[in-house]
């Protein structure tokens, strides 16, 4: 029997859609066999010269920009969702109505209800879904987890988490999308927010309340389109919480765009009864452990913070081009994307499915609420 070749429909392709692009182009060398056969099929912008300039060099075999022309084609097996927020909820819906399988960008919708409309769909879909939290998938962060499971860090006491960015720090940035509340950005929290609360509730267990603040550090912003303008900011630059889990265990949340600086840093630190973790996405290749079991002594004895060579350490066949090589950002999105494929190919549940990102919408939502009435909220 001829091995089934899954058709891919891309909506949107910006940014992220060139990183999910990447990894379909690339996913043969690095997994050796593949999950499955797929083609970069179909591909839909909201710009015709933007829908054929990105169908040449990638080989899709179709540009559109109805995105109903990618979730209701027959011939489309996968959607990918990239679009900015606004639009990813009647993408998400006529997918799913459609039986397609679906990998999503963070966040799920711009909103909370929009959120709870998806969660409603879901009760009648079978198709494979995931989010891109690819932040998960490093070796550093995969080996975390598995720690976290097999008691390492004993009971979580305190946490912090931060991802911080620099790019907003200058007055005359302008306002790009994702701080534009017209098209669902939202602010930092749905942007960088999202993946650093994933990855601490993958690691940490689930949130119970957040109190969180937030600030727009300037008023006004030259518009993107019209760098002569200047345009009301509405959506915040930097949010700061501190959150609880249900097991009691505190810690402190940052994500921002104003750390003048900072470059793509997304960190956390982790302290348990047993041990404690952590990880700075800046230096990937290494993830940090304290055992307090280690034997101390005079001179320091054998304890102390170790630094677990990760690299590029991922389980067959994941083992391109070697274990050995300094890992990169745009790696963790390949992987993630092989996670997706590989439950696809295999029928297992793919994690973290849209349901991750219908916990992560209230989480943020719970951040949004805490701000405004400037106390508690809980999630």
């Amino acid at each position: 029997m001829q091995e089934k070749t899954y058709n891919v429909g891309f909506v949107g392709f910006g940014f992220i859609g060139k990183v999910h692009a990447f990894g379909y182009r690339n996913l043969n060398l690095y997994y050796d066999p593949p999950p499955l056969k797929a083609r970069l099929y179909a591909v839909c912008t909201s710009r015709a010269e933007t829908a054929s300039k990105a169908k040449k060099p990638l080989g899709f075999e179709k540009a559109v920009t109805d995105f109903r022309e990618v979730t209701e084609d027959p011939d489309v097996d996968i959607v990918h969702v990239c679009t900015p927020n606004k639009y990813h909820l009647e993408t998400l819906l006529s997918a799913m109505s459609h039986a397609k399988h679906i990998y999503c960008d963070k966040p799920l919708t711009a909103t909370l209800s929009e959120a709870r409309q998806v969660a409603e769909a879901l009760s009648g879909y079978a198709g494979t879904h995931q989010m891109t939290l690819q932040s998960r998938f490093f070796p550093a962060t995969l080996r975390a987890r598995e720690l976290v499971e097999e008691g390492f860090l004993g009971d979580v006491l305190s946490f912090r988490g931060a991802y911080l960015h620099g790019g907003s720090a200058d007055p005359n940035a302008p306002l790009k999308w994702k701080l534009s509340k017209e098209l669902g950005g939202g602010g930092v929290i749905l942007d960088l927010g999202t993946h650093v609360l994933d990855i601490l509730r993958h690691l940490v267990g689930e949130f119970q309340e957040v109190f969180c603040s937030t600030r727009i550090a300037y008023p006004d912003r030259p518009s993107l389109e019209e760098p002569s303008k200047r345009v009301p900011v509405e959506a915040e630059d930097l949010a700061l919480m501190t959150v609880r889990t249900k097991s009691g265990a505190l810690g402190t949340v940052e994500a921002t765009k104003i750390a003048t600086g900072a470059q793509d840093e997304l960190r956390f630190e982790i302290h348990g009864t047993q041990g404690a973790l952590r990880f700075n996405l800046m230096q990937p290749n290494y993830l940090e452990a304290y055992d307090v079991r280690d034997v101390s002594g005079p001179h320091g004895g054998m304890q102390g913070w170790k630094a677990v060579d990760t690299v590029q350490r991922y389980e067959k066949p994941g083992g391109w081009p070697t274990p050995k090589a300094a890992i990169g950002w745009t790696r963790g999105h390949v992987h993630c994307l092989y996670n997706f494929l590989d439950s696809l190919a295999t029928g297992r549940k793919a994690e973290p499915g849209l349901e991750v990102g219908i916990r992560l919408q209230e989480l943020c939502d719970a951040a949004y609420r805490s701000d405004t009435a400037r106390r508690w909220a809980g999630v």
